[in-house]
């Protein structure tokens, strides 16, 4: 790498050396304003030191942090994450990291450089939400490095976030009120009454509704089975299934009689559809494809079932001809919920949180309530879902004049 050299800019003088490269192109630093040659040259010996961190006694790579960055995500996230978090770190990288700390060589990134990066990005206002996520990718990225032999150390385990004003998200929960208009507006007739009912009385995420296939359900046992969640991979343009969020999100719940009887109707009406549209009803398979170095289930529809080769699937959520109702589906319904009906923070969450207030509030053991909705900890039940409604008040006064007067 080029040493420091000076040159004379009309009455001042400036320095400049070479940056570690990013995709292969020389990049340069220079800056100006010295009265001398001597002056310059000076200052970028100084600065060259500094920006090659030379105090190091492990001999690191030269790697730059935009070029380390693009081989992290090719040979970590792509093969260990899933597609969300994948498109999520990517945009995390060209967005944020490598504008601010692409150019600095891998070897010479320290603490505080990135608390300093952090507190930019802080003081330009963005969410504590965001942040987090950024923290998470260069804490990733620098441990795997440190796991490569690329640097000796992680200087990304010593970032402390800012301190941010208390945020409480509002969680929405649905009363009787607003869960009649809404099944009166999007009755048995329509396409959403189904996935309306199975969040409300299942207290599914949106995913996991739309997720379902008739195998997951079981009408002797009177169980269902959430076993994978719908996504849709933006770059493909497709549907795929995917694992649920978490290992506990994988379970299998009771149903009671109001939602399986409603699963028995639309099972046979869903089968005199098919009959009644023939050649024109639209099915559902799978097909194993190898992405970004993972395997994706994408569907596909298909109406002639001797051109589709791939297993077939039978969606519970589906329209009268056959082709599928998806998450992205599902946001007319809210918009229709929102502006005509008048409950503007309504979305499918929120009958998930319904579900498990209700439980709560009726006497239901909590441990219970977190298995069903698929927690990995009580204290996301207690916390998250859980809110303390009138009733729950009224009740805990209830308990208090019982015990003093008895």
């Amino acid at each position: 790498m080029a040493e420091v050299t000076a040159r004379k800019r009309g009455s001042t003088w400036s320095y400049s050396f070479e940056l570690a490269r990013v995709d292969g192109k020389r990049k340069r630093k220079e800056k100006g304003g010295f009265r001398t040659k001597k002056e310059a040259l000076e200052a970028g010996v100084k600065a060259k030191s500094e920006y090659d961190n030379s105090g190091q006694t492990f001999t690191p790579s030269e790697i730059s942090v935009a070029d380390y960055m693009d081989y992290w995500i090719a040979n970590y996230v792509k093969v260990n994450c899933s597609l969300n978090t994948l498109e999520a770190y990517e945009g995390i990288v060209k967005n944020h990291i490598k504008p601010e700390l692409g150019t600095y060589k891998l070897k010479s990134i320290t603490p505080a450089i990135l608390q300093e990066f952090i507190n930019k990005i802080h003081m330009r206002g963005y969410s504590k939400n965001m942040i987090v996520n950024i923290k998470s990718v260069l804490s990733g990225a620098f441990e795997y490095a440190t796991d490569t032999k690329f640097i000796s150390d992680t200087p990304a385990t010593r970032i402390k976030l800012p301190k941010f004003a208390k945020e409480k998200k509002e969680r929405s929960i649905v009363t009787t009120e607003q869960f009649d208009k809404i099944v009166t507006r999007f009755d048995k007739d329509t396409n959403f009454y189904l996935p309306i009912m199975l969040g409300y009385h299942c207290g599914l995420r949106i995913g996991e509704c739309f997720g379902l296939t008739w195998d997951c359900i079981d009408f002797k046992a009177m169980t269902l089975t959430i076993n994978k969640a719908l996504n849709y991979d933006d770059a493909n343009k497709k549907w795929y299934y995917s694992p649920p969020k978490t290992k506990t999100s994988n379970r299998t719940i009771l149903l009671g009689t109001t939602i399986l009887n409603l699963l028995k109707k639309e099972r046979i009406k869903q089968r005199e559809n098919k009959l009644r549209y023939g050649e024109f009803y639209t099915s559902q398979y799978v097909r194993d494809v190898k992405t970004s170095g993972r395997h994706l289930q994408y569907i596909e529809e298909c109406m002639n079932a001797n051109i589709c080769t791939a297993p077939k699937v039978e969606p519970v959520c589906v329209k009268e001809n056959g082709s599928m109702l998806t998450t992205g589906s599902f946001r007319y319904c809210s918009r229709v919920i929102h502006y005509e009906l008048g409950i503007p923070k309504f979305d499918y969450h929120s009958l998930r949180h319904t579900h498990a207030t209700i439980l709560i509030e009726n006497g239901a053991n909590v441990k219970d309530v977190q298995e069903r909705l698929g927690h990995t900890n009580i204290e996301t039940t207690l916390n998250t879902y859980v809110h303390n409604t009138d009733n729950m008040k009224k009740e805990s006064v209830d308990i208090f004049e019982r015990a003093i007067n008895q």
